[in-house]
């Protein structure tokens, strides 16, 4: 296993080196953005300094990649996904994705007897997309006041004041796609055959 830790570490200098010149940035030009010295930006992308935790955190931000992928590290060979469940706002969120940035994805529970709180709309950056699993929802969006059921969706620009919950104090489980940049989620269904 050590050796395996030290071929990853040896290739880390390559990958930096290969990062920025695609980015077509120089050594100075990298050194004002991270706040890391030329000299050491040079010694790492020869092999002659040891990459730390402390310097590959700012290069992967300023790349625009994640730690996994500047050191390439090998995949652990566990398929599963270890999701950590959040309670917000009498909720319970899921997330179902783990890469930072993009679209983000989680499952959302409501609890039975949430259902009928007042509505307190809220507006953010972003845009969603709502798809029911069970039981019903009541989502509020601008002037609009809507009852999603099983198999329904909604997608909304989260500028748009918005607020949702149970739409009759039964549990409800839905799915949420949501994006800060506004990237719009799609569905694509394959046209019907024609029946004869």
């Amino acid at each position: 296993m050590a050796d395996e830790d030290e071929q990853t570490l040896d290739g880390v200098g390559a990958r930096l080196r290969a990062l920025r010149q695609q980015r077509e940035t120089t050594l100075a030009e990298l050194s004002a953005e991270t706040g890391i010295s030329v000299s050491t930006l040079s010694r790492l992308e020869s092999g002659s300094r040891r990459p730390t935790l402390e310097l590959l955190l700012p290069l992967a931000r300023a790349h625009g990649v994640t730690l996994d992928e500047l050191v390439d590290a090998p995949p652990t060979g566990d398929p599963r996904v270890h999701l950590r469940a959040v309670s917000h706002h009498g909720m319970t969120m899921l997330p179902l994705t783990r890469r930072a940035g993009g679209i983000q994805a989680y499952k959302i529970i409501i609890p039975a007897g949430k259902g009928r709180r007042e509505p307190e709309p809220k507006t953010h950056e972003g845009y969603e997309w709502l798809y029911v699993l069970n039981g019903r929802l009541r989502v509020v969006l601008g002037e609009h006041d809507l009852v999603l059921a099983p198999g329904e969706a909604a997608e909304f620009d989260t500028r748009v004041p918005h607020w949702f919950g149970g739409a009759d104090g039964e549990p409800v489980e839905f799915l949420s796609l949501f994006g800060r940049q506004g990237e719009r989620a799609h569905l694509r269904a394959r046209p019907s055959s024609p029946r004869s």
